[in-house]
């Protein structure tokens, strides 16, 4: 990959440029189940691979959202992007509000799926044993799956689900990266942004609810909105991924001003490019 810039796919040659962030427990494959469906004539998408997972897993780094948020920079100036929307699942949630809070100007709209709130995700004890111990433990991230969707999956997805984790992260960057999410709070640099923002919950995880979702996004942006998708967990491109796309693409769609300025970039093409 070119020095500096987060390994990517490209699907799409719309106007509307949009950059997504995948979660803690995947690379960039975690969208792979809703890519082919998108509506690639209004809207471009890059699907990128933080450092420690997928074709990045061998990058080193501080592993933080604050990290996270300088690559996502990084890879729209390198694609021409002067100004895009911004997705996030769970910890890319956060990364994408670090994004927000160091280029305010930059960002369109803003769409978390389950995403982790910028106050970070206070956990009791036992919860910090489970999720610090999931680094070198493929029965935690099991249990950690099995929770987050309400116990209703499938013993094969939970197991394809981590053997997928454990194959695409890097144990060390995967457990630094939690430290980051779950302690980090940086709330205060996003809050009463003006920026539309929608957050996407599924009503089987009880961890980031949409409870948490109103104390926490619904608060912090004051043109929040937020969506809870009955059918699904805190997998919601697995779990739900044509409801999750029109809910997603609806609100991204509702942006009609600024299609022209964010520029075909020197990456831009037909369906899918990996850099």
């Amino acid at each position: 990959m070119p020095e500096g810039v987060l390994p990517h796919s490209l699907y799409g040659e719309g106007p509307h440029k949009v950059i997504a962030v995948h979660g803690w427990f995947a690379d960039r494959s975690a969208y792979d189940p809703v890519v082919r469906d998108l509506d690639h004539s209004s809207f471009q998408y890059a699907v990128a691979d933080l450092r420690g997972y997928g074709e990045a897993k061998g990058v080193t780094g501080s592993y933080t959202t604050a990290e996270g948020a300088a690559d996502v920079l990084a890879l729209a100036d390198r694609l021409g992007w002067e100004r895009f929307s911004l997705i996030g699942h769970s910890m890319g949630g956060a990364v994408i509000q670090r994004t927000l809070a160091a280029a305010p100007h930059r960002v369109r709209r803003l769409v978390g799926i389950s995403p982790v709130p910028a106050s970070g995700l206070p956990l009791s004890p036992e919860q910090w044993e489970l999720f610090s111990g999931a680094a070198a433990s493929p029965d935690n991230r099991r249990a950690i799956l099995d929770f987050t969707t309400g116990g209703r999956r499938p013993a094969a997805w939970l197991d394809r689900m981590v053997r997928r984790s454990m194959r695409c992260s890097d144990d060390k960057a995967f457990r630094a990266w939690l430290d980051s999410w779950a302690g980090e709070a940086f709330h205060d640099r996003i809050a009463g942004s003006p920026v539309e923002a929608l957050a996407v919950v599924g009503a089987l995880d009880p961890a980031l609810s949409s409870e948490v979702q109103r104390e926490t996004w619904m608060r912090w942006f004051p043109r929040g909105e937020l969506v809870e998708l009955p059918t699904c967990g805190h997998y919601a491109m697995d779990e739900a991924p044509l409801d999750l796309i029109r809910v997603v693409e609806d609100f991204l769609r509702a942006d009609a001003g600024e299609a022209g300025e964010a520029g075909d970039g020197a990456d831009a093409g037909d369906g899918e490019a990996t850099a």
